[in-house]
This record gives C-alpha cells, sequence and structure tokens, in this order.
C-alpha cells in the first residue's frame, strides 16, 4: 500500500486506552496529547506525528506519570 494513508500509519497513534483529559494541564492524561492532537491524529502528516511523540516523553515526565 502506497500514499498518504499508509505514510500516516508508519507512526501508530500512542493511544493507551485511557482516554481521560486532564483540565489543569490540557492534555489525555493515559497518552500525553492535547484533545487537538487526539482529534487530528488521523489527518496528521508523519512530521506532525513525529514531532508530537517527541515531545510527549517531557510531558509525561511533568505529569510525573512516568509512562512510555
Amino acid at each position: 500500500m502506497s500514499g498518504p494513508a499508509s505514510a500516516s500509519a508508519a507512526i501508530p497513534s500512542p493511544c493507551t486506552g485511557i482516554c481521560t483529559p486532564d483540565a489543569g494541564r490540557r492534555f489525555c492524561i493515559g497518552c500525553a496529547r492535547t484533545l487537538e492532537e487526539i482529534g487530528r491524529w488521523r489527518s496528521m502528516s508523519p512530521a506532525e506525528r513525529a514531532a508530537i511523540m517527541a515531545a510527549l516523553p517531557a510531558r509525561r515526565a511533568a505529569s510525573g506519570s512516568g509512562r512510555r
């Protein structure tokens, strides 16, 4: 398979199935993405997804969740 859909699928969602928004920090405590990022994930380019994935460890560390 080729094209935009397969390129986007190369970086899977970091969703953990714990979809609980943290209003104070403005991101999901399960995956550490913002609600906007969650909503746009399927339409994001691989570069956008990679940038978000790179930011997640720092968000998790700041929240003290320890998930990786």
